[in-house]
């Protein structure tokens, strides 16, 4: 159960950060399919994964709009107070 009263803007910046984080979870995903029989054991994907620009332009915005932009400390309190899974 979240302990930490968040304002509007901090709730949106905490739910942008998770999307990020579930975003780029699911592209560096690579375990999940079967292997390549075409590459060596333990080789690295052809091309990195993406993370699309606007999930990663939604939560700098947000981050931003809260006042917790370049404060990682703070932000990553209020994350830990309201989300502690993730």
């Amino acid at each position: 159960m979240p302990t930490a009263v968040l304002t509007d803007r901090e709730r949106t910046a905490v739910q942008a950060y998770l999307r990020l984080l579930h975003t780029v979870r699911a592209s560096l995903d690579t375990a999940s399919g079967p292997p390549d029989p075409r590459r060596e054991p333990g080789a690295r994907p052809a091309a990195p994964p993406v993370v699309p620009p606007s999930v990663l332009a939604e939560a700098e915005l947000a981050l931003s709009e809260a006042g917790l932009n370049g404060n990682e400390e703070a932000f990553f309190r209020l994350l830990r107070d309201w989300c502690p899974q993730a």
